[in-house]
């Protein structure tokens, strides 16, 4: 049994994936080939937006997004802290203040209120100016995009949605990548949406960002490859990736997130009065790039995770360490006291299994595994 597995999946599409690789090496056409441009556009057609911008990884969409609005020195923006270290480390790595907000316990999602005390914060006490939030939709669950923005009118900031976790997710009928200002994912393979290497996009309704973010992505590029006109970086999806993500969205919108539900649906079914399960509120849909449980305590976390190991069933902890907790901010001398809820959580969670190939056997057994260690 696999975490997420990525086997089950190719040997279903093995033809597909392998032809649309072998295309790409008939071709020769590694860099900036057809299907760059095609995946660029059925994602933006998917997600409902103007832009889709590809680019090498999920943290380099962010950074580029960042770097195309002028974050900088002198300008806080808002991350929850309870999630991957890459989406405060853009902001530290372009000069702006990250600023940690605690998170609800239900959701695992950044907490409105204890949001809107820290930009109040913010501004009254350390004379920064609040440029921009960056939800994350966790575990594929979208944030509260509806509330954020409620919360910030009056504001002149920006929402960049962490969609990395969260693509195929859903508020209504309005779809993850679409909820932000602009919105990034990430397309490393145990994604919901993953290829075979490091992949990531923008998504932004605004041809002006959009037309920056193409710019940056290349060098700073303006009319052509050796016209410059702004620093930029190096960040290209090579044709290889796009061409296996061509073959890998069809199968995510034909079945992949609806089995993926029903899967979740097997785990709510077995574990309901077990253990404390995943929240997903009323109108919203999750893609469930992960399946996480919460326990008592650390102990029984622990325990139970050393249990499945010994009976050949994987889990993983996310996230080990909160983001206030981690030696690169160690300067800043924040205190678990300030972050109560991603505290806990990090003593905890325990991801189990989740992916579309799952069988109701294989959620059976990891089910009853569970439950006779909590017995015992």
């Amino acid at each position: 049994m696999q975490l997420r597995d990525l086997k089950a999946q190719y040997g279903r599409y093995r033809e597909e994936i392998d032809e649309a690789i072998r295309s790409v090496l008939e071709r020769a056409a590694f860099i900036g080939g057809k299907e760059v441009g095609e995946l660029e556009e059925e994602l933006a057609d998917y997600a409902g937006v103007k832009h889709c911008i590809s680019c090498a990884n999920g943290t380099e969409a962010m950074s580029l997004m960042l770097m195309a609005w002028g974050i900088g020195k002198g300008d806080a923006v808002f991350v929850p802290d309870f999630t991957f270290f890459s989406t405060g480390e853009v902001v530290s790595f372009c000069g702006a203040t990250p600023v940690f907000v605690d998170v609800d316990r239900d959701t695992f999602n950044i907490d409105l209120e204890k949001l809107d005390r820290a930009i109040v914060r913010v501004i009254e006490e350390f004379m920064l100016n609040p440029r921009v939030i960056i939800p994350v939709d966790l575990f594929g669950l979208p944030a509260d995009y509806p509330g954020i923005k409620h919360l910030i009118r009056g504001y002149h900031m920006w929402v960049l949605e962490d969609g990395a976790q969260g693509f195929g997710g859903r508020i209504g009928e309005k779809k993850a990548c679409s909820f932000g200002h602009a919105a990034t994912t990430s397309f490393f393979p145990a994604k919901p949406l993953g290829c075979y290497g490091d992949g990531g996009a923008v998504f932004t309704d605004n041809d002006t960002w959009a037309e920056k973010v193409r710019s940056l992505k290349v060098h700073g590029k303006g009319e052509g490859k050796y016209d410059n006109v702004r620093i930029g970086v190096n960040s290209r999806l090579d044709t290889i990736q796009a061409a296996v993500l061509k073959v890998k969205l069809k199968a995510f919108k034909e079945h992949e997130l609806e089995d993926v539900n029903r899967v979740a649906g097997w785990y709510r079914e077995f574990l309901d009065g077990v253990v404390e399960l995943p929240v997903v509120p009323e109108g919203f849909y999750s893609s469930w790039a992960q399946y996480t449980i919460k326990l008592k305590n650390r102990a029984e976390r622990d325990g139970l995770q050393a249990y499945l190991k010994e009976q050949g069933i994987p889990s993983a902890v996310y996230y080990q360490k909160p983001m206030h907790q981690q030696g690169a901010y160690a300067h800043m001398n924040l205190k678990d006291e300030d972050f109560p809820v991603s505290t806990q959580l990090s003593e905890t969670v325990l991801s189990l299994p989740m992916h579309p190939y799952l069988s109701r056997a294989d959620v059976e057994k990891v089910c009853q595994a569970a439950k006779k260690y909590l017995r015992s």
